[in-house]
């Protein structure tokens, strides 16, 4: 990961929660110098202020990225802080769910390069995946520094425009709160049949995080490995009967699950 451009002239980082931390100490850990970042927050964790970073202190004119990680309610008393960074060389980047390119040009200027981005939980553990869609303003480099900086939290994805964004929303944006309630489903399915819960539960878990890095390791899409563990009249094609059914199953459900977070997402960006 590449840090110079950033070391030399700064980072500035708004709001310093769970997403934020997870950056910031994946940053430091491929070697940002902490003096190099500006961290913006009211309530400074502990944690936070032990890294030696500036914290609340007055802001680099010039800084090479401006990243904002505050919760999206907080984005109106949050952004004056900032505002004055608009217009000029600094590269924005937005982790905020549904708030828009459009929003950000409104209070820091059009000249300004943007780069809208949606990363997921897993990325508290460095194991998310975040999309990416930059304005007019940003050129590949921008986007590529963006991709750089966002990769201390997982992989990255680029979108060809920003209403993907509401898609992406409704499946990874949203998706592992999907998984959690299939792992405590099927840990209680497991129960149903005899297993003590705490049994239960730790096979849940494992299974479905062994089948996501199976999934992500093998040269095999995962409709080749279902097959693969699927004998003919055994207990898997017995279970997939039930879940691949058109109208009861999994197709069905999930379907209208991302729908549902899609038109959700939609009617937030409209707020």
């Amino acid at each position: 990961m590449d840090m110079s451009r950033i070391a030399e002239q700064g980072l500035v980082l708004l709001g310093c929660g769970k997403m934020g931390s997870a950056m910031l100490a994946g940053w430091l850990d491929h070697g940002l110098p902490a003096a190099s970042v500006w961290a913006i927050d009211p309530n400074p964790t502990e944690w936070l202020q032990s890294q030696n970073v500036n914290i609340n202190t007055p802001l680099p004119e010039a800084p090479a990225v401006v990243l904002v990680a505050v919760k999206p309610q907080m984005m109106g008393a949050a952004l004056p802080a900032i505002q004055a960074l608009g217009g000029g060389d600094s590269l924005f980047i937005s982790v905020a769910a549904g708030t828009s390119i459009a929003t950000f040009e409104d209070v820091l200027g059009e000249g300004t390069p943007i780069v809208r981005a949606m990363p997921n939980t897993p990325a508290a553990i460095r194991q998310g995946v975040t999309a990416v869609i930059g304005n007019a303003q940003t050129t590949d480099s921008d986007l590529e520094l963006a991709e750089n900086l966002l990769s201390a939290i997982g992989e990255t994805v680029r979108l060809d425009e920003e209403s993907q964004m509401d898609a992406v929303t409704g499946l990874s944006g949203s998706g592992p709160a999907y998984v959690f309630h299939l792992i405590e489903t099927l840990a209680a399915a497991g129960e149903a049949q005899g297993l003590p819960h705490a049994l239960a539960m730790r096979l849940a878990k494992s299974t479905v995080a062994g089948a996501g890095a199976l999934a992500m390791a093998s040269d095999e899409d995962p409709s080749q490995l279902r097959v693969n563990v699927t004998s003919p009249n055994g207990t898997t094609q017995a279970a997939l009967e039930v879940l691949m059914h058109q109208e009861e199953g999994f197709p069905d459900l999930l379907h209208r699950a991302v729908k549902a977070a899609t038109d959700r997402s939609k009617e937030l960006s409209r707020e």
